[in-house]
């Protein structure tokens, strides 16, 4: 290569560079996101308890827009002395850009056992469960949101419990691995129960005698309940380090009439990375009802372990 060549090749190397550098100075910089853009969690938290008086978790922010869903699955199967059957599955879907936030979840939990091996075996667990939920962000710390969920639960009585809650959310801290927020709003529940659970009620309604009769009793004896409350919701979000992860949430619901049919729900998960893809999450929900049918138990308390999918 002669001399004069290179130092043509020089100069317009030269020239390029200070165009490119020219350019990069005069390009308008891409618009700041606002402050409170949500984005999805660091995963699933595990639990397949979703609705209402179960399913209370904010969304959660970054600084991109996206979209991110996940699955998980868990069982247990025996045979011989012991025969059990119990299945568990959900999935989440969330979609964000800019202030706007969508989000989605479903999951189905199901249960087979039996008391001895010559008992028949019979369904233990049943029910099925689905939220959609919609966030917009309108200040740094605050959001507005609205959320419609929906369950069915055969030991619970229902046939269908709907739910819809508009509300505002507050965040104390919103790290993008440390969180801490508080919802504040109403809910709108209608119930249609199971009519078996409609007739158990009426046959111990119609067997009190007049002078024991309450209110609770009279009521339980309907296909179809609503209710109005206000409703309260704490929740907490660690990234305690690369793959370990603690949330909690705790729910509290205070009907207008009858004020006594309060409820409380406590959720807590811990979920530990194992790839990329793969997460393993240990749940536990409390779920307390201080006023339930009839025939049904005022505490339940679920535990689970599952496996996460993770699609981002």
């Amino acid at each position: 290569m002669s001399a004069t060549t290179l130092f043509r090749g020089s100069i317009a190397a030269v020239l390029f560079l200070s165009a490119a550098a020219a350019q990069a100075q005069t390009t308008t910089p891409p618009p700041r996101t606002a402050g409170g853009t949500a984005t999805q969690a660091s995963a699933s938290t595990g639990s397949t308890t979703l609705v209402k008086d179960s399913f209370a978790s904010g969304p959660t922010r970054d600084t991109k827009d996206g979209t991110a869903a996940t699955v998980q699955a868990g069982g247990l199967f025996s045979t011989g002395n012991a025969r059990s059957l119990a299945v568990t599955a959900s999935g989440t879907y969330r979609y964000r850009q800019d202030n706007h936030q969508f989000s989605s979840a479903a999951a189905i939990n199901y249960g087979r056992a039996a008391a001895n091996k010559d008992a028949p075996i019979e369904t233990t667990v049943s029910n099925l469960q689905g939220l959609i939920r919609y966030d917009y962000f309108f200040a740094d710390k605050w959001a507005l949101f609205v959320q419609a969920a929906g369950r069915r639960d055969k030991f619970q009585g229902l046939d269908l419990r709907a739910n819809i809650d508009p509300g505002v959310a507050y965040y104390v801290l919103d790290d993008k691995k440390h969180r801490l927020w508080f919802e504040l709003g109403y809910d709108f529940q209608h119930d249609i129960r199971r009519d078996f659970n409609v007739e158990q009620a009426r046959r111990t309604y119609d067997t009190t005698p007049p002078a024991d009769r309450t209110e609770t009793m009279e009521a339980a004896t309907h296909k179809t309940a609503d209710r109005h409350s206000s409703r309260l919701f704490f929740g907490y979000d660690n990234q305690l380090n690369a793959y370990i992860n603690f949330t909690t949430g705790l729910e509290y619901l205070q009907p207008f009439d009858p004020t006594k049919a309060w409820r409380i729900t406590w959720n807590n998960a811990l979920k530990s990375t194992i790839t990329d893809k793969f997460s393993a999450a240990t749940t536990f929900t409390l779920r307390y009802d201080h006023d339930p049918l009839p025939n049904v138990k005022d505490t339940d308390a679920i535990t689970s372990v599952a496996i996460i999918y993770n699609f981002r």
